[in-house]
């Protein structure tokens, strides 16, 4: 098993209660949770100094998680729901401009805390809850997204997670390893992360299958110890990135992160073509019984001679 390299600092954040982190390899793109009756998107350089914000003209509930599409429209994730009150949770779609949209979606099984959110290369959001009892959930839309009506949602997997040892978190106890509070994908969509207060687990994705990657086994890369660790994205060259909620709390880099859990190529046979019906076809091999030869002459010779004999018994009759 190859170990990840340590987490190092990379610059530190002037935001209170980040809670979704993405990345185009040259800015962060950085959401709080409490932005009180607006949208808005931090644009931060390499450095973490905010050059620009995206103010997007809707009035979000409980922003937990951002996600980035290859062509750089952003994705946040309005799904938290701490007290379990909220009939719908909403996804809005944003441009680098500011031009939103929002779309509404119901669970089809009751109401859910979701912290985390992934949108596959065909542009499917998958939603992951966040569930302090029992395995977490992953949601997709049954069908295109509206922003005039709901879509519900179907679960398509569910991940269970272990206890680990890993320091950081708010809570007491095992809670803070096994919380899912955040998701990111490769910009080549070959890996998937899910992290906790404390670890992160990555996921292989094969022929862009979402929910088979989060159904089967991850490689965990326990993260530094963060107050409230609730933000995870990846640079496009692979390096996976953390983040906390608490002022002056620093993004931390894994370098090389997502080669860790790289599709493994299926194994080929090559199998030898059939022989043409104008080639000459290989000569039979003897069959065992013929490796006895010794017998087989001791046999010969004696019905040779038995022959023999009867001839001239035959000759001196006549």
């Amino acid at each position: 098993m190859i170990l990840p390299p340590p987490p190092v600092d990379v610059c530190p954040v002037a935001m209170q209660e980040l809670s979704g982190l993405t990345s185009d390899g040259k800015q962060f793109f950085a959401v709080s949770d409490s932005d009180n009756g607006t949208l808005r998107i931090q644009v931060m350089g390499r450095d973490c100094v905010v050059t620009r914000t995206i103010t997007a003209p809707v009035d979000p509930y409980d922003v937990e998680d951002l996600a980035m599409t290859p062509d750089g429209t952003l994705w946040a994730s309005d799904t938290g729901d701490n007290n379990k009150s909220r009939s719908t949770v909403a996804l809005h779609k944003v441009t680098p401009s500011g031009a939103v949209e929002r779309f509404r979606v119901t669970y089809p099984d009751g109401k859910h805390d979701a912290e985390a959110l992934v949108i596959d290369k065909s542009g499917t959001p998958f939603i992951i809850t966040k569930e302090p009892l029992g395995s977490a959930l992953v949601y997709r839309p049954t069908g295109p997204l509206r922003t005039d009506i709901s879509v519900p949602l179907e679960q398509v997997a569910r991940v269970s997670l272990s206890t680990t040892d890993t320091p950081g978190g708010p809570l007491e106890g095992t809670l803070d390893s096994r919380l899912v509070t955040g998701a990111a994908f490769t910009a080549d969509g070959t890996v998937i992360a899910l992290r906790t207060y404390t670890d992160a687990y990555l996921y292989p994705v094969s022929d862009g299958d979402v929910a088979k990657a989060l159904s089967g086994d991850p490689v965990r890369v326990p993260l530094p110890d963060e107050p409230q660790g609730e933000a995870i994205a990846f640079d496009p060259n692979g390096t996976l990135l953390s983040a906390s909620e608490g002022t002056g709390t620093s993004i931390r880099a894994v370098q090389g992160a997502a080669a860790l859990a790289q599709p493994s190529v299926p194994a080929t046979t090559t199998t030898p073509p059939p022989a043409a019906a104008d080639q000459p076809q290989a000569a039979p091999q003897p069959s065992s019984s013929w490796q006895n030869w010794p017998l087989a002459l001791t046999l010969g010779g004696i019905i040779l001679v038995t022959a023999l004999v009867i001839g001239l018994r035959f000759r001196r009759r006549a």
